[in-house]
């Protein structure tokens, strides 16, 4: 059966949000082939591959069910057309009751699966305190971030939190897209008092994508005086956006300055250190084996600006390992990573926006340590000379955009491997030891003063 025309925009933004949380190659080869069954406003039925429903539904129901509800709204429900899955489309049906029950959160998104780093350290205390102790910590948090840097995950994690440990609590999630087709269908069915009872008669509201209330005068009307009932009942509110607040200047000040009253909590991209631990723990959930570790360095030195895109990477480098029946190893990373076209939010360095050469930065070190270049870039194992050429090593990789084989080359030919142990090398030692921070310190100046000159 087609899917309904009224549907069809939203089916599309759905299936759209499927592929960015799975990846493309899980999305192709599971989600893709899902087609809508039939949608009575409440359950969106679906339809799967025979013998398929029941597997794609223990393992991505709840992720299609939080995408339909992000579009759709938190009351959707989501149910499979054929065998067991058709009893509970029936039984939901047949029971409106049972849609008023607070949304299915992504179970994936937990505390513990949040790999902390130092750009998102204060968000995830602070939303942790307010899981731990709702209206009462931060009130309202407001967790300002790009996207694909888990602001998402966050308000999930809360959620989750107090499924466990509170499970008497009441807690709600939208999208501001979600509240706003919620909003206009309330009004059109003079269903308003229903509408206002699902949003300010909880304990905890969980708003995403706050931005999108700019130029909607009516929903941010409603918003606002949403916000203020669970405000002032002491309620806890937890809202994400792309911006700080003074620079949503599309929406009232009134709600900015609400917005701007109790905790804004910034996530900035993650370090090299933390977005290889993000892939572990990727791996590691998706249960996938992966013995060389070099696999996990050389996705997180080309994805560095999106955990999103960075999940990516790994899914599709494990799927070309799955069909081809290659090693997952970093020749196979490499050569994905190199055949693929980059996608938003990946940046994948060229060298081609460095403008300081790397002959300079191996010359400005090798005369720090009183040595020449051919005993920098030579095989010399000395301490004095090791210790210099990681050093130097580091530095390029930190001041320029040189991917990994090109740095490897520049220094004798070495392998990406032997580039990414003096990059370890390095943070290791100056985390430890004062006197090599002041060497890696006062060479980083130098350069970047070099590096700002006309």
């Amino acid at each position: 059966m087609p899917v309904h025309l009224e549907l069809n925009p939203a089916w599309q933004d759905i299936r759209h949000r499927l592929r960015t949380a799975v990846g493309d190659s899980v999305y192709e080869l599971w989600l893709a082939p899902i087609e809508v069954s039939s949608w009575d406003g409440s359950v969106l039925a679906l339809r799967a591959a025979a013998g398929a429903e029941g597997w794609i539904a223990a393992r991505y129901g709840s992720l299609l069910e939080s995408c339909s509800q992000a579009v759709l709204g938190p009351t959707v429900r989501v149910a499979f057309a054929g065998g067991a899955a058709a009893k509970a489309h029936q039984a939901l049906t047949a029971n409106p009751s049972l849609l008023a029950h607070d949304a299915v959160f992504n179970p994936r998104h937990t505390f513990s699966q949040f790999v902390i780093g130092d750009g998102n350290r204060l968000a995830h205390a602070a939303a942790l305190a307010v899981a731990e102790a709702p209206g009462q910590a931060y009130n309202p948090l407001f967790l300002h971030a790009p996207p694909g840097l888990g602001k998402t995950h966050l308000l999930n994690a809360i959620a989750n939190y107090l499924r466990a440990f509170d499970p008497a609590s009441t807690v709600r999630y939208t999208t501001v897209e979600a509240f706003t087709n919620g909003f206009i269908a309330a009004l059109r069915g003079k269903a308003l008092d229903r509408f206002k009872h699902l949003y300010r008669d909880v304990d905890v509201l969980l708003i995403d994508d706050v931005q999108f209330l700019a130029s909607k005068a009516r929903t941010e009307e409603e918003f606002f005086h949403t916000f203020n009932a669970l405000y002032d009942s002491g309620r806890q509110l937890v809202i994400t956006c792309d911006r700080l607040p003074a620079e949503l200047t599309a929406i009232e000040q009134r709600l900015r300055y609400r917005f701007e009253s109790g905790l804004v909590a910034h996530i900035t991209p993650p370090d090299l250190l933390t977005r290889v631990a993000i892939l572990r723990k990727r791996a590691q959930l998706d249960r996938v084996r992966i013995d060389d570790d070099s696999v996990y360095e050389i996705i997180a030195e080309r994805v560095t600006d999106n955990v999103r895109s960075l999940e990516g990477a790994l899914i599709r480098i494990v799927a070309h390992h799955s069909l081809s029946g290659q090693p997952l190893d970093a020749a196979l990373a490499l050569s994905v990573l190199d055949s693929i076209r980059p996608i938003p939010g990946e940046s994948f360095p060229t060298g081609a926006d460095s403008h300081l050469p790397i002959e300079q930065i191996q010359r400005t070190v090798a005369e720090r340590f009183t040595l020449t270049l051919p005993d920098l870039l030579g095989p010399s194992r000395v301490s004095e000379v090791a210790w210099a050429r990681q050093l130097a090593i580091y530095l390029v990789r930190e001041l320029t955009n040189t991917p990994l084989q090109t740095l490897g080359e520049a220094f004798g030919g070495r392998s990406h491997a032997t580039v990414l142990h003096a990059c370890k090398r390095v943070s290791d030692r100056v985390s430890r030891n004062r006197e090599d921070a002041s060497d890696l310190a006062e060479l980083r100046t130098s350069l970047n003063t070099t590096r700002s000159r006309p």
